[in-house]
């Protein structure tokens, strides 16, 4: 669904504010944007309201309840699921975009920005736009990462990346190689075992949260620990990590069927086979990686801003150091606190308005 402020907008191409992404941080931002005098819109690549969760697998659901998965202003509606589900938070988001009447142009894929006197030109799928500033939210889920092994160019059996996984009813009868320890790698460890054959290959042994910590307790904890820190105190250290895996149901069942366990490291790959650490050597028929995302800033290659690992230098915050009126919303803590979360998100969106607005002196 398109949804415009004023129709003339979309004309013109020039806009005090463009906004790349459509996802949470995005719509987080939209919110404090409709009580300003800018002139912005956002452009989105996808054909549909959602952000990553059009792409996540079938039975991805949040790791907290709905009361705690709010953006700025809407409450996340009552759910029959503990954690909602996929297309439960497809459907917030589109309602959010409805309810605020933010001006979202779709199918819109931004190729380049480039810095122009008085701000900048983005070059997209459908022509030039012009800006005086820029927050791009376009997430991590389009910038998929595999690690590097030996021999992984010669691995000549099926591969896929955890942004592209479904469900497990394609993998029935198949050998599969789950490959990561975070969350993804337990989950879908968790619903293939069910349905076929299934290894899993970690770096060290997986961590495990306890049963009753969700992903409320952990954003309370890491707020906690944010505070301390913002305090003064450097040495404060979190109860739990953040990083250890959330114990949703399907991963409680996994551990009752016995399946939660790592075989450790690989050492190198063949054409149809894994060779481990311990020198054991095993074919498998498909490897499914669920080793995590970079952010997806390709759009800004023309900048010559992007780091090694993918991220660009930011005040510690959203905004760019060296490029006056270009700020990043919702890629990790390095753009602000919790910002690639639902509940997070609102903080480092509201922040990053009011620092836009001081810039255009609006």
């Amino acid at each position: 669904m398109e949804s415009f402020v004023n129709d003339n907008k979309v004309d013109q191409n020039e806009y005090d504010l463009i906004l790349i992404g459509g996802g949470q941080s995005a719509l987080a931002c939209g919110f404090y944007l409709r009580r300003t005098q800018i002139k912005y819109l956002i452009l989105d690549q996808q054909a549909q309201p959602g952000g990553a969760w059009i792409h996540g697998w079938d039975s991805l659901s949040l790791f907290s309840p709905a009361e705690f998965s709010s953006l700025p202003g809407f409450m996340f509606p009552k759910s029959e699921n503990y954690y909602p589900v996929r297309d439960e938070v497809i459907s917030y988001m589109d309602d959010y975009q409805s309810k605020y009447e933010l001006p979202v142009k779709r199918s819109v894929q931004v190729i380049a920005v480039l810095k122009q006197e008085g701000g900048f030109t983005l070059k997209t799928s459908i022509g030039d736009f012009k800006a005086k500033t820029v927050i791009s939210a376009t997430g991590t889920w389009a910038s998929p990462f595999v690690p590097v092994f030996k021999g992984l160019n010669q691995f000549r059996n099926e591969q896929l990346h955890s942004a592209y996984y479904k469900n497990a009813l394609d993998f029935i009868g198949k050998k599969v190689l789950v490959i990561g320890g975070g969350n993804s790698g337990a989950q879908i460890l968790a619903e293939v075992s069910k349905y076929t054959a299934v290894t899993w290959s970690t770096i060290g042994v997986p961590a495990f949260l306890p049963d009753d910590v969700d992903g409320r307790v952990l954003f309370d904890v890491a707020t906690q620990k944010y505070n301390e820190q913002k305090a003064g105190n450097d040495q404060v250290q979190a109860k739990y990590n953040v990083r250890s895996i959330v114990m949703v149901p399907p991963v409680v069942d996994a551990r009752a069927r016995g399946v939660l366990n790592s075989k450790g490291e690989i050492e190198r790959f063949t054409e149809t086979s894994v060779v481990w650490k311990s020198g054991e050597e095993e074919n498998f028929d498909v490897v499914i990686w669920c080793t995590g995302f970079k952010p997806a800033l390709k759009h800004l290659e023309p900048l010559g801003i992007l780091q090694p690992d993918g991220r660009v230098n930011t005040n510690g915050n959203s905004k760019v150091e060296g490029i006056n009126g270009l700020w990043l919303v919702g890629y990790g803590d390095w753009t602000g606190f919790a910002s690639a979360t639902l509940i997070g998100v609102g903080r480092s969106a509201r922040s990053t308005v009011e620092e836009v607005v001081d810039f255009l002196k609006l």
